[in-house]
């Protein structure tokens, strides 16, 4: 796994019943599935953290279920609008998360014999609202597969007719993407139909929200737990690292940070893909043992800048000012230069 977030247990779940816990939000980034980079992105811990709340507290205005129980500010769970300063720490229901042992292939079998009623699905639900740059779409259809008048994608953003949901892994070393039965085949009892309608769901509700504050929102995902027959929306839900979004044609989300990866150290970009491509050759999980690279770390004033990104974002998003940063035009033109 790659989070880069801390979980605290306060509670242990059963095969029954919910536990309690929490997330503890990190300065700590990923990108490409390394797991956490060498230096961190000031207040970006504080600043998801605050996102995601509030997007969970729009969720329940819009009566879809979740894991959220508030944030916590001296020791005790809040809504989001009761704290004095923003959050890094999310209070969440647990539940039952096994591992999945790998022998020649993941036994998805052994896991649910594990998890009894009450587990976190070993999926991600993946919406799209458009293809940008970076995209990894482009490299899996073609754009007439999603109602689109192109012969090949375009080098710029490319807005989807209507969006699109996919399936991917959680747990597994490596994400992939799934076809509809081989999502099936792994969600257990959970229905991907209703696994479906709830990322249509959370993916309108944040579209709306992005759109007031001039942001377009792009991408991203959900993750979903299943307790006692019900299916409620779990993880994080619409932060820059969660999901893509943009502000006048430029990216604002983690993906700024890929995409200065790709632009200044191609090398290492390629260590890692030739480290999953022979991790895939060998049939083992751990592609990382196989990369002969490190990541280099950001320049001070590449972390200054995304760190105001994430900061400017947030305020603009929630239509808050909780953060002292620049305004999003500011920020935004600043990402731009890099």
């Amino acid at each position: 796994m790659t989070s880069v977030k801390e979980f605290r247990v306060t509670e242990e779940p059963t095969a029954d019943s919910l536990g309690r816990g929490s997330f503890v939000f990190t300065d700590d980034y990923s990108v490409f599935d390394w797991g956490k980079m060498p230096d961190e992105i000031p207040g970006k811990g504080a600043s998801l953290c605050t996102m995601g709340a509030y997007n969970f507290e729009l969720l329940d205005v819009n009566h879809i279920p979740t894991h959220y129980r508030g944030v916590v500010e001296d020791g005790e769970e809040r809504e989001l609008g009761e704290t004095t300063e923003p959050p890094r720490e999310m209070a969440i229901n647990l539940v039952q998360v096994p591992n999945l042992r790998y022998e020649d292939g993941y036994d998805y079998e052994g896991f649910y014999d594990a998890v009894g009623n009450n587990y976190l699905i070993p999926l991600e639900i993946v919406f799209r609202n458009t293809v940008p740059v970076g995209s990894s779409l482009r490299s899996r259809g073609d754009p007439a597969d999603y109602g689109l008048d192109y012969d090949s994608w375009p080098d710029g953003v490319v807005e989807l007719p209507e969006p699109v949901v996919e399936f991917s892994t959680k747990f597994e070393e490596r994400d992939r993407y799934l076809s509809r039965d081989e999502a099936d085949a792994i969600s257990g009892p959970a229905e991907i139909d209703r696994l479906e309608e709830l990322a249509f769901a959370v993916n309108h509700i944040l579209t709306e929200r992005a759109d007031r504050a001039g942001l377009v929102h792009e991408d991203g995902k959900i993750e979903c737990l299943y307790h006692d027959g019900s299916i409620e929306v779990a993880d994080v839900v619409g932060t820059f690292d969660e999901n893509r979004f943009s502000y006048e044609g430029q990216e604002m989300s983690k993906e700024v940070v890929r995409q200065y990866y790709k632009r200044e150290h191609p090398e290492w970009v390629d260590a890692v893909s030739d480290a999953k491509a022979e991790a895939d050759r060998r049939d083992d999980p751990d592609w990382r043992a196989l990369c002969d690279a490190e990541p280099p770390a950001l320049p001070n004033s590449v972390v200054d800048t995304v760190s105001e990104m994430y900061a400017a974002g947030t305020n603009a998003y929630t239509d808050y000012d909780w953060f002292g940063a620049p305004e999003l035009d500011e920020a935004v033109d600043a990402v731009r230069d890099l």
